[in-house]
Parts: structure tokens; sequence; C-alpha cells
């Protein structure tokens, strides 16, 4: 999510930008599901184009938890609105988490998500100078959804595959000339530096995604930086996304910032757009994150 285009209706599940990196992987793999030695709950709200009239803003709610000896679950709500059309949706996920080597806490995890989307066009104050019956209700689509990830780590490295949109959308509610392939392919990874001890952390990270239908890819390039204190941690990043089929060129930049405090999580990221869409950045696109750690009653679940 958190670049043009991000509250894509034909995504099942609105696509994933920095959302990943404010401590909350598992919105874009349900191979994380589970995974910490917390049990994650995230409130996120997102505004873009702030300023203008009916701009895009997005509400998530995410919840995962480690369960049973070496398994995990999840889901997340969402509420999104862009002008006129809205949308509502939701996942569910399980996780699956095998030990390869307990020394170097080396494993691999296997995710599979079922989600759902309603979209709807308000056509209420549309005009309708030939009183057209067609003009004025409401249309709506409900689709589901497949996502299917493999996550594997050896100490401070992490590699994650995933499969998003298996299934073929339903038109028909719409244009049957609509896009129906939505499948997407997604590789994050990323390595964790401890320095000064453990003191501090530096953590580059990498997020891939190919789109199948129209061979269309993107890349984002991050770096953050942690400060571990004796209740929390306090950290800062920056994010910048590539269009791959445009030489490379950026889109936008993302600085971040986060802080925890026992249990209690708070996360910050300005996108501005810095490509010909920057004159409709209109203050630029604001997301805010809060979280609450539970602690896990099955304790620490590094297999």
């Amino acid at each position: 999510m958190f670049v043009t285009g991000w509250t894509n209706a034909q995504e099942f599940k609105l696509t994933p930008y920095t959302q990943y990196l404010v401590e909350n992987p598992f919105l874009i793999s349900p191979a994380y599901a589970g995974d910490s030695e917390m049990n994650r709950l995230r409130l996120t709200s997102a505004f873009q184009w702030v300023g203008l009239s009916d701009a895009p803003n997005t509400s998530t709610l995410s919840y995962d938890a480690h369960i049973f000896e070496k398994s995990g679950i999840g889901g997340v709500i969402y509420l999104d609105k862009n002008g006129n059309t809205s949308q509502i949706g939701g996942q569910f996920s399980l996780s699956h988490h095998l030990t390869i080597n307990t020394e170097n806490e080396q494993y691999i995890s296997f995710g599979l998500s079922y989600k759902f989307t309603q979209f709807k066009i308000d056509v209420s104050d549309f005009d309708n100078p030939n009183d057209d019956p067609n003009i004025g209700a409401d249309i709506s689509s409900f689709n589901s959804n497949f996502d299917a990830a493999v996550l594997y780590k050896i100490k401070q490295f992490y590699f994650s595959f995933n499969a998003a949109n298996i299934l073929n959308k339903d038109v028909k509610a719409f244009d049957e000339s609509e896009p129906q392939k939505l499948r997407n392919y997604y590789i994050y990874t990323g390595y964790v530096f401890e320095l000064n001890d453990g003191v501090i952390e530096l953590e580059p990270s990498l997020y891939f995604k190919y789109y199948e239908s129209d061979a269309r890819s993107i890349t984002d390039l991050n770096i953050k930086v942690k400060k571990i204190t004796d209740d929390g941690y306090f950290w800062a990043g920056f994010s910048t996304r590539f269009l791959n089929d445009q030489s490379f060129e950026p889109v936008a930049i993302v600085p971040l910032l986060g802080l925890k405090k026992k249990d209690f999580y708070v996360g910050y990221a300005f996108q501005y757009n810095i490509n010909e869409a920057n004159e409709l950045n209109h203050g630029g696109t604001h997301m805010l994150t809060l979280g609450y750690d539970l602690e896990s009653r099955r304790g620490s679940p590094r297999w």
C-alpha cells in the first residue's frame, strides 16, 4: 500500500507497501502468522492526498498469534474509501513452522490465506439526464481468493516468497473486459546486522513484486536502524519504490519512525511522490500504526 494506485479494488486486499516495514510483515505474507515471540495486534490508518476532497483513506486491523506447538493463525479486516468507491474485506491465515537447525535458529514456514472483499460503487449522486433505470442504484461485487507463501530464516537472514490472488477474478458485476488474472508474486528479503553488542540493529531489505497480467514489476529498497532500550526500542527507516519497467525510476520516498515501550507500539510513515504525480501530492500521504503485543502462552516460538 502507500503509493499511487494503492487502493486498487482488484487486489482483493489492499496492496502492501510500508505496513510490512512498520513491524507488521504478516500483512504481506501469511507465513509470518505466529512467527513473532509475541502475538501482534496492529491498527493502521492511512490518508492519501491530504487536503483533496474525497481522497483515499484506509483503515486496517490485523492480529496474528502463535498456536499449538509449531503453528500460527492470523486475521485482517480493512475498510477502504476512495471517492464514490469503497470496499470492505478480510483475510484469514494459517501457518506452520518447521525446524531445520536449532543451533542457528534455522527454520522454514508455510502459510495460506483465504481473503474476501466487497467492492461497491455509490452512484446515487450521478447525473441521469435520460432517466436511465440502470443509473441510481449502487453497484457491488463480492469476490474471494487465496494467497500462499513460504518463509525461510537462518540467524538474522530472512527470505519469503508469496503468490497472491491465485484464482481469477469474477468480473460479471462490471465490464467483462476488466482484468481477470490478478496473480502477482513477491519476494521480501533482508538481513539484520547486530552492532554494539546487539544494542543497535541495522536492517537493509528488499521487496520485489511482479504482476502476471501485464509483466509489470516494482522494487522497494529499504533501510532501518533500531536502538534497543531497557523496556523496548525505537527505530527510524527510509524506503524508496522503483518502477522496474520505466528505467528503474523512483516514484516515491518514504521516511519512517517507530517506537515500542513495553507492550505498546506506535509507527509513522510519510510518503512524498517524486515523479510526475508530484503535483497530486497535496501534502503527501500519512500513515499511523498503533499496536499492542500480547505474550504467547506457548512461550517463544523459536521452533
